[in-house]
């Protein structure tokens, strides 16, 4: 995903709980823009990035990712946010860990996981992933578990195991995940960590905090790139153009984008947007020829279904809060 919450761990350097509930239209429509483009540009890293994966090896594709978005990140960072960095680097171990866990950790699984499965298959299994943070916040961060989201959280689960299992779930008992699919599950397992330190940690501008973290991903995975072989560079115009779309517009454009309509929108209702990834990735699929089985679309119906029934109380908290006098 990639994020939201986002590519997160970091959070909006204005938070929107500071900001009155209701903005002026043309700010809110700006915000909602902005959070169209970031899921448009982070489904197309699922659909690019399912091509490139034939091309460059997931080890070289997501060094050169974040090798090249790294020097625009930390000049916007600096620009927009002008971070105290001394700050910034005493809160090294929690941006380590984020580093591992979110830019490198998720990204080399989804990679690994899109050289197996289609893209369209790994966003519908991505898609669970704000029901399983839900679940991973009431178990680590006792944060409150309503039956509702109970019942959310197993409902999309339901909606993963009839994608997994090609909509025969009695298969699951006798057949063995396919190898992309258990990869994509790795993937949602290591962003659910990353996003359940990333609330602990300590308050940090966000595309500051993303920079820090590619900086982080870089430096760790240089030297096992080069040990394992060298670097795999592109070979093609089309693989170079697949790499710069992946480098540009999800790791920093989607980034810059979502935090700026945090600003103006209230984080629930903004999450929600997530959920559009998959809706973009089943688009994008389908305009370039790809042919989706009734078993991909009931069960990423599914999915979504659990999670806006999960993400229910923070719909109706954003209600609230716009129905208080003076909101």
């Amino acid at each position: 995903m990639e994020p939201v919450e986002q590519e997160l761990g970091a959070r909006p350097s204005h938070p929107a709980e500071a900001l009155p509930a209701t903005a002026p239209g043309r700010k809110r429509l700006a915000a909602i823009l902005s959070l169209l483009g970031a899921t448009l540009f982070w489904a197309g890293n699922y659909v690019v990035g399912a091509g490139a994966v034939h091309s460059i090896d997931p080890l070289s594709l997501v060094f050169l990712r974040w090798a090249i978005a790294l020097v625009p990140l930390l000049l916007i960072a600096q620009l927009v946010e002008r971070p105290c960095w001394r700050s910034v680097l005493a809160a090294w171990p929690w941006l380590l860990a984020l580093g591992v866990f979110g830019l490198l950790g998720y990204n080399l699984l989804l990679y690994f996981a899109l050289e197996h499965t289609d893209a369209f298959n790994a966003s519908l299994i991505n898609a669970f992933n704000p029901a399983l943070i839900t679940l991973a916040a009431a178990l680590f961060l006792r944060e409150r578990l309503t039956p509702l989201a109970v019942a959310g959280v197993l409902t999309a689960l339901v909606g993963v195991l009839i994608v997994i299992s090609g909509g025969n779930v009695g298969r699951l008992a006798t057949t063995a995940f396919g190898t992309g699919e258990v990869l994509m599950v790795g993937a949602v397992v290591v962003w659910t960590a990353y996003t359940v330190i990333g609330r602990l940690a300590p308050k940090i501008p966000p595309i500051t905090a993303t920079a820090v973290q590619a900086a982080v991903a870089v430096a760790l995975l240089a030297p096992v790139r080069f040990a394992t072989g060298g670097l795999a560079l592109p070979a093609t115009d089309s693989t170079l153009a697949s790499l710069l779309f992946i480098a540009v517009f999800p790791s920093v454009l989607s980034y810059v984008l979502s935090n700026r309509a945090l600003t103006v929108l209230p984080a629930g209702g903004a999450g929600v947007f997530l959920n559009l990834i998959t809706v973009f990735t089943a688009v994008l699929t389908i305009l370039a020829g790809h042919v989706h089985t009734a078993a991909q679309l009931v069960g990423g119906a599914i999915v979504i279904g659990g999670v806006v029934v999960t993400n229910a109380p923070a719909f109706r908290r954003q209600r609230r809060a716009k129905e208080m006098p003076g909101a």
